[in-house]
């Protein structure tokens, strides 16, 4: 299983991906083999070196046999016109619908996995047409998604993403361009509707050039991977990019990699705070406290502080994983008199620490281990363990732990 990372940092398109994946796989011959796996006669892929602001890397071009040169891979380089629609009209042979699209992949000798992402990413682009257009899915009729081109890009994706078994994907926020964009029923705003729809939630920026930036191809594909954009540190592995064929200021690819998550001792946490000027102390005791450790609490404090205008008071300080932030605010506020909490994202090093158990002649005692940076070991007997076992053998703790260090 991998992990991968996109930056669509100049945009997203099916061509890009396509190449970037075919980099990362070195899958080149397997996706020129594509038209005839999947019956399509009239394709042909071409790989083609190009060199993108100084990154050399290869263009993935799927050609229209049917149509030579006038209709050559959409090639997302955005200044033709298009055809967002996918109306009645089209000047297309073979204008499919999702049906067709989903029979064509059904029956292409690829893997099962490779169909089930295909069809996925096909299922959301007719979604998201079926809703601007306010079609019933099934009668959608594709015009730009269901050439050839489009085609091989999205199940050539799949085959490869299949290949790398993809377990988990991060993303940084996509490129739109801007302005407008032709069509054959006028100008559309960039990014045109269905894209923008498939794009909801995922975050965005414009950049500082005129232009369409992301197809629905594209936004589909990443749609599809379902990514995360709070990235965690990173290792990377192996990096390769994916080229359009247009030229910007900047360099027209898109940045795979595969990657691992970093491990590391450094751990984000977030502190939950609150003043007490007029909380009795009793209500703060026991019953409060392990309440607040069941609500995500992993430590907390509660010191004497001198308010304004001279009042004595109490601050809790609490230390929370961030996903449980909101459900440790919630509590603070309905079990205290408080009126507002402040929260702030903090790093904390732990020490490297295991469980182990102690054999005593009272029986096992839990303890925790842990490793100084410099390599010296520790061990602490858990105070609960001790507090039992003392019990039992009716001997103070401070005895027991003596004991035990001695």
């Amino acid at each position: 299983m991998s992990i991968l990372y996109v930056e669509p940092f100049s945009g997203l398109a099916g061509d890009m991906l396509l190449g970037a994946l075919c980099g990362l796989t070195n899958g080149y011959e397997e996706i020129q083999a594509l038209p005839d796996k999947l019956h399509l006669h009239d394709g042909k892929v071409e790989i083609n070196e190009v060199e993108k602001n100084g990154i050399v890397c290869k263009h993935v071009k799927v050609i229209d046999l049917n149509e030579g040169k006038e209709t050559h891979h959409h090639s997302h380089d955005h200044d033709h016109p298009h055809n967002h629609d996918h109306g009645h009209e089209h000047n297309h042979s073979h204008g499919r619908h999702l049906s067709d699209i989903l029979h064509l992949i059904d029956h292409g000798h690829i893997s099962d996995g490779a169909k089930e992402i295909a069809k996925g990413i096909f299922q959301l682009i007719g979604e998201a047409e079926s809703t601007v257009h306010d079609i019933p899915i099934e009668k959608i009729h594709f015009h730009e998604i269901s050439g050839v081109d489009s085609i091989i890009d999205i199940v050539g994706c799949a085959v490869l993403l299949d290949k790398l078994q993809i377990a988990k994907t991060y993303a940084d926020p996509v490129c739109l361009g801007f302005g407008m964009v032709k069509t054959q029923h006028g100008l559309l705003p960039v990014p045109a509707p269905a894209t923008a729809l498939l794009l909801q939630g995922i975050p965005t920026f414009k950049g500082d050039e005129n232009g369409e930036r992301v197809t629905p191809t594209g936004a589909a594909i990443l749609r599809f991977l379902n990514p995360k954009f709070s990235t965690p540190a990173l290792v990377v592995e192996k990096v390769a990019y994916g080229p359009g064929q247009k030229d910007f200021t900047g360099p027209n690819v898109v940045r795979l990699s595969l990657v691992s998550e970093a491990t590391t001792s450094k751990k984000s946490l977030v502190v939950i705070e609150t003043n007490l000027d007029d909380c009795s102390p009793e209500i703060l005791g026991e019953h409060f406290q392990s309440g607040l450790l069941k609500a995500g609490a992993v430590d907390f404090t509660l010191s004497s502080v001198t308010m304004k205008k001279g009042r004595p008071g109490l601050k809790l300080s609490v230390l929370a994983k961030e996903g449980s932030r909101d459900g440790v605010c919630d509590y603070i506020l309905e079990n205290t008199t408080t009126i507002g909490v402040r929260y702030y994202a903090v790093e904390r090093k732990e020490l490297d620490r295991e469980s182990v158990s102690l054999n005593t002649r009272y029986g096992a005692i839990r303890g925790k281990k842990v490793t100084t940076p410099s390599g010296i070991t520790r061990i602490k007997p858990e105070y609960d363990n001790l507090q039992r076992v003392a019990s039992e053998n009716n001997i103070s703790v401070i005895q027991l732990k003596q004991e035990l260090e001695g």
